[in-house]
């Protein structure tokens, strides 16, 4: 066959010129315009070059035929410059991979003086240079790529250090084009270098190498080409990249023979650059043949595993795209049956759902807002981010109720009955509240209103409004503005923002599903102000009655009645609330509860919702009168009853442990039983004991009964040892007998005198320091965010001469008492003046004014007529009557103003024991209308003027 081949290769050339001259190599080669030549000289073997040693050698291997041949095909050949004449050659070293005879190679070359030596080389008709590959460094692996630090060494490396670094066998390239820094080489023969003519450019001495002779009828060199052939046709069915290559090689190759079959596997191969340079260095056509053999076969598993990646992403992707496709036909064929809807119909058919049952009641307005959204929402692609905000604007849209009310409790004694339910007192609250009801029952409907529940913590603003909500049969909403600080939670965000919201009143309204709720507003004295806004502000629109019923929530975009709506507001401290805020609002004060209301509450509220919590029965606790009364006074003295709770529930939770711990000593046997049952008996004997008789004869008889009840405990521990000797034939009666005795031991009484056991020391003690006033100290009340209390104002004289009257106060006082005592010690100088013409007390008096105690800060100017009662007192020496407390502000010339904390200051003498109370004639009014539980024995006076205090009091 290849010789055959080798035959026809002139007729081949000449015959096939035209099909060249239109080949793609053809055209990259033939911009230095010398035609076929050129093509020619790239694809030939040596036996083709003009007067070679390789042609003779063929020649005399295969015979005449072949010369003649030979020498036809050399007769083309213009004779300008031989390869085989070049002996001295530019080295270039090739990075990456040797370049084999028959192929190209472009190459780029940075050294101006390289690129130079080239030009000129071409211009003498000598266009030859040496390409040989670089060596890699000592210590790096050749298998990991660094092209760009491989390129930038070969700039670097020049002469006899170059010549070292290069592979000694190379090949002989012909220099086809220059342009710019870029040089295309095709090689024509091996080359070995000997040695270095010139260092800069690197110009070297070379031989030309030819292959070893060889028996082209051999068999194992005619099996292993087979093999090659065999191997080359397996890739080509794989790999698309190597069908280009072996086209464009044997249409144009002249002499195709074993050696150049070697080159041309190893040449198209992927193999690395020292595999491939032990093939150019083989001169052994059969050797050369067994290596190109190895390469190509790793090539072939190289393919393999390609062609399986291939399939196996191939089939994943075919596998989605097939269960998409799939989807996408079950949907329509669904549409086509009208089994299913495409999800913008099934939106827009929810939301049409949603709307139907109360489509008469929403506004025209709003319904035209809704309709042209769902157009909107039909013309959108699913998938861009308009629709989500449309489809969210949708959804709180028809989500609301518009003009959905609940049915309303006109009763006014079913509401007076749930009010009573859950809080004791309270009456102002609950009045309000029956006049809202009996308003809306003689309307026919009802308004919303905003009321505001100011008063100390733990008086049960918050939970009164929940009750309010139970009594008109409202439903009940709750959100705390404490610290508030973003308008947007009041108004809502702009819909362009991404996560935009409405504000809380449209989540009041989609969260309850009617348009008149009860909402309450917790803590709207201390509302926040940041830098988004001033939400007090915000609040004006929501709580005007003259603005809410077209509230306009920046999300919505379009006007909500909230006209219908009653808001509650719940405030510690009045004065926080903005002045046009508070206006807005029908303030109604609680100004806490008294002991007689705190018992109530204790009693039938507190105690039995603990004894659920902590799972404790009725007949198992015993709370007495006097204990809670002790629990009061003594440790829950503010004006709420959150404290009180929280110590109920300390008394429960150490009861609860109490009775689990009995229960494990009830467990092992009867006669633990018994004992406990015997001291429990005669514990609950000395409580009643304890009960009726004096506090002297307690401790007494407490020591009798504790060595009577240990006698009775011994003699019942001996019967029930002898009950047990008959009792064990029966197990229902003894299980009976210890049900009795759980019964008789479970029962825990907490009264005074143990009070103590389980809520510890008592945290405050007589707020009543003396039985009877000495001169110089009057009482005087107070009003604390505890509620009410007493308080001395004691004076003393410090030192007597002519002209040192002068007046230094104590105890922790403010600014406005502090005047108080000045304008106090002006009026007694000018009352005792009065009085006693002749008393120079004040002229020639250092006094020292001080008012307990000393660590609690003190301000106000109530204290003005106490101050001059105990200055007087000191003056005259005269002691106020007994159990007289006063109180009320004096201006310079006498006149008694009037004070607040009528009821609490009230509260705080009957709890002190005090008869006789002084007040401003101001405070008449406020003291009627106090219930009659407060005022019982108290002997009130109202003044006008201080005489009238001074003849009351001495």
């Amino acid at each position: 066959m290849l010789k055959v081949l080798k035959s026809s290769c002139l007729l081949q050339s000449r015959s096939h010129a035209q099909v060249r001259s239109n080949t793609p190599l053809l055209r990259v080669l033939g911009s230095n315009g010398r035609g076929p030549y050129l093509y020619r000289r790239f694809f030939c073997s040596d036996s083709t070059e003009p007067n070679s040693e390789a042609k003779q050698a063929e020649a005399e291997t295969e015979g005449g035929g072949d010369a003649a041949d030979s020498k036809a095909s050399a007769a083309i050949v213009p004779t300008v410059f031989r390869p085989e004449d070049c002996l001295t050659v530019l080295a270039l070293p090739l990075p990456h991979r040797p370049l084999f005879p028959g192929f190209y190679m472009p190459i780029y070359v940075k050294d101006p003086k390289v690129l130079a030596a080239l030009v000129e080389s071409r211009k003498r008709q000598a266009p030859y240079a040496g390409a040989f590959l670089l060596k890699d460094e000592q210590g790096t692996d050749p298998n990991v790529v660094s092209a760009s630090d491989t390129e930038k060494n070969i700039y670097e490396i020049k002469g006899k250090d170059l010549f070292n670094r290069l592979h000694e066998v190379g090949t002989l390239a012909q220099i086809t084009s220059i342009q710019g820094d870029q040089v295309i080489l095709i090689g024509h023969r091996r080359i070995r270098m000997t040695e270095v003519v010139s260092e800069e450019p690197l110009t070297v001495k070379v031989d030309h190498l030819k292959e070893e002779p060889y028996n082209k009828g051999d068999d194992v060199i005619k099996a292993t080409s087979f093999e090659v052939l065999s191997t080359l046709r397996d890739v080509l069915k794989t790999s698309s990249l190597w069908k280009d290559h072996v086209q464009t090689y044997i249409q144009h190759i002249g002499d195709f023979n074993y050696a150049r079959l070697a080159d041309f596997g190893a040449a198209i191969s992927g193999a690395n650059k020292l595999q491939c340079q032990q093939v150019l260095e083989e001169l052994d056509v059969h050797k050369r043949l067994q290596l190109t053999l190895e390469i190509v076969k790793k090539e072939m598993e190289i393919s393999k595993i390609q062609e399986s990646i291939a399939k196996a992403i191939e089939e994943k992707i075919s596998g989605e795209q097939r269960r998409y496709l799939l989807n996408e036909q079950l949907k329509a064929i669904k549409k086509e049956l009208g089994l299913e809807t495409d999800d913008k119909t099934a939106l827009s058919a929810k939301f049409r759902e949603r709307l139907e049952p109360n489509k008469e009641k929403i506004p025209a307005h709003v319904m035209q807002v809704i309709e042209e959204e769902l157009t909107k929402l039909q013309l959108l692609e699913a998938s861009s981010s308009e629709f989500n905000v449309t489809r969210n604007y949708l959804d709180w849209l028809t989500a609301l109720p518009w003009g959905s009310y609940s049915d309303e409790n006109f009763d006014v004694l079913r509401a007076e009955k749930v009010l009573d339910e859950d809080h004791y007192g309270l009456s102002d609250v609950k009045e309000r509240i029956l006049e809202f009801i009996a308003v809306g029952k003689l309307r026919g409907t009802s308004q919303g209103k905003i009321i505001c529940l100011s008063g100390p913590p733990g008086v049960g603003k918050t939970s009164i409004g929940r009750s309010i909500a139970r009594a008109l049969n409202r439903k009940f909403y709750r959100f705390s503005v404490g610290g508030l600080s973003d308008v947007a939670e009041i108004k809502g965000h702009r819909r362009t923002y991404i996560g935009a919201m409405p504000g809380k009143m449209v989540q009041c309204l989609k969260s309850v599903g009617t348009a008149n709720p009860l909402v309450l507003i917790d803590e709207i004295d201390k509302l926040g102000r940041g830098h988004a806004g001033d939400p007090a502000s915000a609040m004006l629109e929501l709580l005007d009655p003259e603005q809410n019923a077209n509230f306009l929530d920046h999300y919505l975009d379009v006007p909500i009645d909230l006209s219908k709506v009653l808001f509650v507001c719940t405030a510690n401290v009045v004065e926080m609330i903005p002045n046009p805020l508070l206006d807005r609002m029908e303030v109604i004060s609680i100004a806490g509860y008294i002991t007689d209301e705190k018992m109530h509450i204790a009693r039938d509220y507190l105690e039995k919702s603990t004894r659920e919590t902590c799972g404790i029965k009725p007949e198992q606790v015993e709370v007495t009168d006097a204990a809670l009364l002790a629990l009061i006074e003594n440790y829950c003295r503010e004006a709420g009853v959150r404290n009180l709770q929280k110590q109920i529930e300390k008394i429960y939770r150490k009861i609860a442990l109490k009775l689990v711990r009995k229960d494990g000593e009830i467990e092992p046997q009867n006669a633990v039983v018994d004992e406990v049952k015997a001291e429990s008996v005669h514990l609950s004997d000395e409580i009643k004991s304890k009960e009726e008789t004096q506090a002297g004869a307690e401790s007494a008889e407490g020591s009798n009964d504790d060595k009577s009840s240990l006698n009775v405990a011994e003699a019942e521990a001996q019967k029930s040892t002898d009950e047990d000797i008959h009792l064990q034939d029966s197990q229902e009666t003894e299980k009976a007998t210890e049900s009795e005795a759980r019964k008789t031991i479970d029962k825990v009484v907490v009264d005074s005198p143990n009070l103590a056991d389980y809520v510890g020391k008592p945290v405050f003690h007589a707020e009543r320091i003396y039985d009877r006033t000495p001169v110089g100290v009057v009482m005087g009340l107070a009003w604390t965010s505890m509620g009410g209390s007493t308080l001395y104002i004691e004076t003393s004289l410090v030192e007597q001469g002519e002209g040192k009257g002068a007046l230094n106060v104590t105890g922790q006082l403010g600014d406005v008492m502090k005047e108080s005592a000045q304008i106090a010690h002006t009026v007694a100088r000018i009352i005792l003046q009065e009085k006693e013409p002749d008393n120079q007390f004040f002229a020639n008096s250092k006094l020292h004014l001080h008012v307990p105690a000393g660590a609690t800060p003190k301000d106000g100017p109530s204290a003005g007529c106490t101050m001059i009662t105990s200055l007087l007192s000191l003056a005259m020496k005269k002691p106020v009557k007994k159990d007289l407390a006063m109180t009320g502000e004096v201006t310079l010339t006498g006149k008694i103003l009037p004070i607040g904390g009528v009821k609490e200051k009230a509260i705080a003498a009957r709890r002190s024991g005090v008869k006789t109370i002084i007040f401003p004639s101001a405070n008449r009014r406020d003291f009627d209308e106090l219930a009659p539980n407060v005022k019982e024995g108290l002997d009130v006076h109202f003044v006008d003027e201080y005489k009238q205090i001074h003849d009351l009091a001495f």
